[in-house]
């Protein structure tokens, strides 16, 4: 692949970085304008990527805190997937 953002590693990049990398990645896809093995290499890269983002996305949600009420009215935190306690 001749695209030079294909030789970053993909663990530097920010999930904004990410994202763009394989919107573009897609893109070129779609048009069918590049060859097999530039096609194979964008597939494999944008496997990559996809995965990555899943976990940054699965990261981001695990820190995430929602806010509840006890039954006195008090707020308190708690992390995203837990359930309320009343």
């Amino acid at each position: 692949m001749t695209d030079t953002t294909a030789l970053t590693k993909i663990e530097t990049l920010t999930f904004e970085q990410a994202m763009g990398e394989l919107e573009a990645l897609v893109r070129r896809l779609e048009e069918g304008r590049i060859s097999l093995e530039d096609a194979i290499s964008a597939f494999e890269r944008g496997s990559e990527l996809r995965i990555y983002c899943e976990s940054k996305l699965q990261a981001a949600k695990m820190r995430v805190e929602k806010i509840s009420f006890t039954s006195d009215g008090t707020a308190k935190t708690q992390p995203f997937d837990e359930e309320p306690n009343f």
